[in-house]
């Protein structure tokens, strides 16, 4: 898709009538997000915040211009806007990503959610925690953040991706307490941990065609799961048990609809009975399963 000539702004058009015209494409182009999508680009364009943009509505784009062009260039091919900035917002703070890496999103802060709040039902000191297929490292970041006193691992197999998240670890000061592997999934390392965290790729090789256009930006390697999406979790799940520390958690991403599979997959290897996280949108997002030598039921 190109550049109509209405979106050929030039130095002289004012911020709001960029804004309008912006909006207006976005929205033809079937992007439901245009309001905002259009705001955050703009602003970044121009090196603003929205309130400099509400301030100063009739000021000229200025050098910002090709910048905006460009943004606008590539969210019309509906790549999406935190891979057009290179950041994604993300728990409760922005963290860098690139092509390498999945994209965050809202709805895996179900599985820092149930670490949190199994770390506050079952305190202990030096929380543990290994994050396999970390990514951009956001999940292990996070949970650092909230756990001050917790260390942890974060595994990747993307050589890329391993740099992305020691860059997010340094950025927040955590490289002392976080420690990235790249490596084959559970097969990187030996040690015991007790929280052990992974959005593996779960889609099905064939649906993958079928996703959204904005999820297809993120790399195949980080999406495909196999012929059925359940690929990673039989290769991780044996592993497990033999990393989990006494009375450690499990926490799993599922994709929609795996929720009885992979709890089939762990059915036996834990002492207590799998559990189930609902995301944002009331979708089974989350597995969690327990070993029971320490904390109640």
């Amino acid at each position: 898709m190109t550049i109509e000539p209405a979106l050929d702004f030039g130095p002289a058009l004012p911020r709001g009538a960029a804004l309008k015209a912006l909006v207006r494409a976005l929205r033809e182009a079937g992007i439901d997000s245009a309001p905002i999508d259009g705001r955050v680009l703009l602003c970044a364009a121009l090196g603003i915040d929205h309130a400099m943009l509400i301030r100063d509505p009739d000021r000229p784009l200025g050098s910002g211009a090709a910048t905006l062009v460009a943004f606008a260039a590539r969210r019309l091919q509906r790549e999406p806007v935190s891979r057009i900035l290179g950041q994604r917002e993300f728990w409760q703070a922005r963290f860098k990503i690139a092509p390498e890496v999945l994209d965050p999103r809202p709805e895996t802060e179900t599985l820092v959610e149930a670490i949190l709040d199994h770390a506050a039902r079952f305190p202990r000191e030096n929380w543990r925690i290994l994050d396999i297929g970390t990514g951009s490292g956001a999940i292990l970041c996070s949970v650092l953040q909230s756990l001050s006193e917790a260390s942890g691992v974060g595994v990747d197999i993307s050589p890329a991706a391993c740099a992305v998240a020691r860059d997010n670890l340094a950025a927040f000061g955590l490289e002392s307490r976080g420690f990235i592997v790249c490596g084959d999934w559970v097969r990187a390392f030996r040690g015991r941990f007790d929280v052990i965290v992974s959005n593996p790729p779960y889609v099905a090789s064939g649906a993958i065609g079928g996703l959204e256009p904005e999820v297809r930006h993120d790399p195949r390697v980080a999406l495909d799961g196999g012929e059925d999406g359940l690929a990673a979790y039989r290769d991780i799940i044996p592993a497990l048990p033999g990393l989990l520390a006494p009375g450690g958690l499990v926490a799993l991403e599922l994709g929609a609809d795996q929720y009885f599979a992979v709890e089939s997959l762990l059915r036996g290897r834990f002492e207590y009975p799998a559990e189930v996280r609902l995301d944002l949108y009331g979708r089974r997002r989350v597995v969690l399963a327990r070993d029971g030598a320490r904390g109640g039921a």
